[in-house]
């Protein structure tokens, strides 16, 4: 039952956070786009600190569901933060659901429901094999730069929605090595903590995606570049859980139908939710689409 507690915690404070943090990043200058530079100058404004304050918030508690359930049980959790912008937004803005906002609200909730009923994601042994972990890690963070790379030469809907993507599948790897560093601080302590590269991975994961995923933000409304994130994320850590963390889920005929059923729901969901006109819109000052680079 913590698992749930704070998987979902996690959630409400990621989701309420990408919010705030969107808020903030559409004004900053169009000249920082995927720099680290913006980061600083969104470091200037309040209502962006309490966005990353609530992310921090949001990472802690995924962490702590992390340590105490299997990471295929704690992404479509997480994957619930969409959920809680939509409330925070639909608060912002008065917008009424809808039947298209219930509908994915319902698929998205439903979807979770499924995968976790029909998988019953359980924990097998962590297989030790290092080449085994990059043959998934490898692949996954060579898209999003990829799909970095090419959010610089297409439109600003698509763009958003390829960083928004590459931000989710970093999320989804670093969840999976924060797994991996909780379970070598659990067995070997502090001094094999320190002594792995996991740790030093997440962190640099987690400060790619935040550029990643700000400078989403900055040049599209939240709508175009939320769903590719919260859809990516769960879909990575679960190949990263099943692929190299010793994660388990029943197999059945039956059991796969009802998982597919499930994974494709919570993507239709975070859809239908991200497209709602309950979602910020963005108030895109004049001047601040980024020019494409020539041909």
């Amino acid at each position: 039952m913590s698992v749930f507690v704070f998987a979902l915690s996690a959630a409400c404070c990621l989701g309420a956070g990408f919010v705030l943090q969107q808020n903030a990043a559409q004004h900053a200058p169009m000249s920082d786009f995927l720099s680290f530079r913006l980061l600083l100058d969104l470091a200037r404004m309040p209502r962006w600190l309490a966005g990353i304050g609530l992310m921090v918030c949001g990472t802690a508690l995924g962490a702590m569901a992390l340590g105490r359930g299997e990471i295929s049980l704690v992404e479509p959790l997480l994957a619930t933060n969409l959920l809680f912008a939509m409330a925070l937004s639909r608060w912002q803005t008065g917008q009424p659901l809808g039947p298209a906002g219930w509908g994915g609200l319902w698929l998205l909730a439903g979807g979770v429901t499924a995968f976790i009923v029909a998988g019953r994601p359980h924990g097998g042994e962590t297989p030790a094999d290092p080449l085994r972990q990059w043959l998934f890690i490898g692949p996954m963070v060579g898209t999003a730069l990829l799909l970095a790379a090419a959010s610089r030469r297409v439109r600003v809907v698509v763009e958003a929605a390829l960083l928004g993507a590459a931000a989710g599948l970093l999320y989804g790897v670093q969840d999976a090595l924060t797994r991996l560093s909780g379970q070598r601080l659990h067995s070997g302590g502090w001094a094999a903590l320190l002594l792995s590269w996991q740790p030093y991975a997440v962190l640099a994961l987690g400060l790619v995606g935040l550029v990643f995923v700000q400078s989403a933000f900055e040049t599209a409304p939240l709508r175009l570049s939320l769903p590719a994130l919260t859809a990516a994320q769960p879909l990575a850590g679960i190949v990263c859980g099943v692929g190299f963390l010793g994660d388990q889920v029943r197999t059945t005929p039956a059991a796969l139908a009802w998982e597919a059923a499930g994974l494709a729901a919570i993507v239709t969901g975070i859809a239908l939710i991200g497209h709602h006109p309950a979602m910020p819109a963005g108030v895109g000052e004049p001047g601040r689409v980024r020019d494409l680079p020539p041909r």
